[in-house]
């Protein structure tokens, strides 16, 4: 049975991006970015809403770009091996291979994912996984807290969601980046 996981690069008061849509200051040195890969090696299909997609998708050419370091090259090939779900009520045609879309996000057919995989979902986009909180299908967080105060915008983690958590591990890098590991109840 896979896991669902919720990944995000968040600031330190909990923002992926500022107010003007700007996540920038979250883009990860070689250091994370390599942690980030080993992570994502795990994963055989990514849950996305169309925001989130349309950020990722830049990944399907991210080969073909000069001079990509070593750790993007690597996430690239990560990226394009992974199956993609784009849950969109108006994005008509995706531009990436592995890509379907579905109108509406329905539970009980990630369960049954989970369920019937054995390679684990990721779930991006704090949108759409709010969404798969507020169902109770997230089994575990990665948060990558940046050193930087935005003071609002984009949040993290979705309002009116709660959950107990087990801290299953941290690790700091010497940018000041910290990531938290944790696992929901009944993981």
């Amino acid at each position: 049975m896979a896991k669902l996981i919720y990944s995000a690069i968040t600031s330190l008061d909990g923002y992926v991006a500022d107010e003007e849509g700007d996540f920038d200051w979250a883009a990860p040195d070689d250091e994370v970015h390599a942690v980030v890969n080993d992570l994502e090696r795990q994963v055989g299909t990514y849950l996305y809403g169309r925001r989130m997609y349309e950020v990722m998708v830049y990944w399907e050419a991210a080969l073909t770009v000069a001079d990509q370091p070593a750790v993007a090259r690597d996430f690239a090939q990560i990226w394009q091996a992974a199956d993609k779900i784009v849950y969109s009520s108006t994005l008509e045609t995706v531009s990436s291979a592995r890509t379907r879309i579905e109108r509406d996000f329905d539970p009980e057919a990630v369960r049954q994912m989970k369920e019937s995989t054995e390679r684990d979902i990721t779930v991006g986009g704090p949108d759409l996984a709010g969404q798969a909180m507020r169902a109770g299908l997230v089994d575990e967080l990665h948060l990558f807290v940046t050193p930087v105060v935005v003071g609002g915008g984009t949040r993290a983690l979705p309002n009116g969601v709660r959950m107990q958590l087990e801290l299953l591990d941290e690790r700091r890098f010497g940018s000041g980046v910290v990531h938290l590991h944790y696992r929901t109840p009944g993981s």
